[in-house]
């Protein structure tokens, strides 16, 4: 998610193609030019909730460079720093661990909330087939 560029989503055909992942080598954050699986990339099919937050996200991070001009760093990234660098993939991990503190939720890793999408997409009787292809599983199964 991270890794995420405009140029990848197609919010008019609410797509998203997935081809590169961000990663820290040597202490840079790079941009890697292919996935960790081979189902990891390729074309998925945004839900409109999601196509909405990208709206959303564009037209802030638009007023975020405005506002910031010289000190704007942004490379294209969806997801930024308040000033266009990359985020760190620790600080979402101590920000959603804070946020389920401040909501009084038990606290789970942040990759575990990609078990809850499938309980939740099963729950909404999606289909397992649709669900797999949204979790990029390389094979249907229920934990």
């Amino acid at each position: 998610m991270l890794g995420l560029r405009w140029e990848d989503v197609n919010l008019d055909a609410d797509e998203l193609t997935v081809s590169m992942q961000l990663q820290r080598v040597r202490g840079q954050l790079i941009h890697k030019e292919r996935t960790k699986t081979e189902e990891s990339s390729g074309v998925m099919l945004l839900p409109a909730i999601c196509v909405t937050a990208l709206r959303i996200r564009h037209k802030r991070q638009e007023a975020e460079c405005v506002a910031r001009k010289e000190s704007w760093t942004g490379k294209g990234l969806i997801f930024t720093t308040r000033q266009g660098r990359p985020i760190e993939a620790r600080n979402v991990n101590r920000s959603f661990a804070y946020r389920c503190e401040r909501a009084s939720v038990r606290a789970i890793r942040m990759h575990d909330t990609r078990h809850i999408c499938g309980r939740l997409l099963a729950a909404l009787d999606v289909h397992p087939r649709t669900a797999m292809q949204i979790l990029r599983h390389s094979q249907i199964s229920i934990s």
